[in-house]
């Protein structure tokens, strides 16, 4: 039996960043398909601090980045490097930036059902490319449906605290560790990768590793 290789992604499906980074590792990891990473997606979220209700997406972008030349500034190489890997991305229907927490909660529990990429993918596509707000509840419970996962469990869990701490908790745990930015990729627990890499380096990576 082949042996795999951790790799753990600190991400949010709300980070431009984080949707690119995916899209270049799934091309490597398409391109071996014989790759050895077993992928665990971690919590990171972009702003912990966005109120319960979310935001406003205008208003949002025009505080963290200035005003609109510092937006464009900001969105420029997104766009392009979305364009460059084919994942038409649609900013201008995004309406809120919402919370992630519970988000991040369907990520935790589509982690023991052993879905976690299919819904952090579905996740993103939400919020990037159909401008739904990925905070709502309706629109959670149809992530994980179309994952698989029994959409009454999710509406039951994501009406109590359920794994509030343990979310939180992982996500502080990582931030004490020095994990300052998304997406962060962890390597067999030891080898730190930051930022949206292109596909040649993940396959140098996979290569470099070897037959598991």
């Amino acid at each position: 039996m082949s042996q795999q290789i951790r790799l753990d992604i600190f991400a949010d499906p709300v980070c431009p960043w984080c949707l690119i980074g995916k899209a270049e590792l799934d091309r490597a990891l398409e391109s071996r398909p014989a790759h050895p990473f077993a992928i665990t997606w971690q919590p990171f979220r972009l702003d912990p601090q966005m109120p319960r209700a979310g935001m406003d997406h205008v208003a949002y972008m025009k505080m963290k980045f200035g005003g609109e030349k510092g937006i464009i500034d900001a969105m420029k190489p997104v766009m392009e490097a979305s364009e460059r890997l084919g994942l038409w991305i649609n900013p201008s229907l995004i309406e809120r930036v919402p919370n992630t927490l519970d988000a991040h909660r369907l990520l935790h529990w589509a982690g023991i059902e052993a879905v976690q990429t299919p819904v952090m993918a579905a996740l993103m596509r939400a919020h990037w490319r159909e401008g739904r707000n990925i905070s709502n509840p309706d629109v959670l419970v149809a992530i994980g449906e179309g994952a698989g996962m029994k959409g009454a469990m999710i509406r039951r869990l994501l009406a109590s605290d359920a794994d509030v701490d343990t979310v939180q908790a992982r996500e502080l745990h990582a931030r004490r560790r020095g994990v300052n930015s998304a997406p962060t990729f962890i390597v067999a627990d030891s080898h730190v990768v930051t930022g949206a890499q292109p596909a040649e380096l993940w396959q140098r990576v996979i290569d470099e590793a070897g037959p598991q």
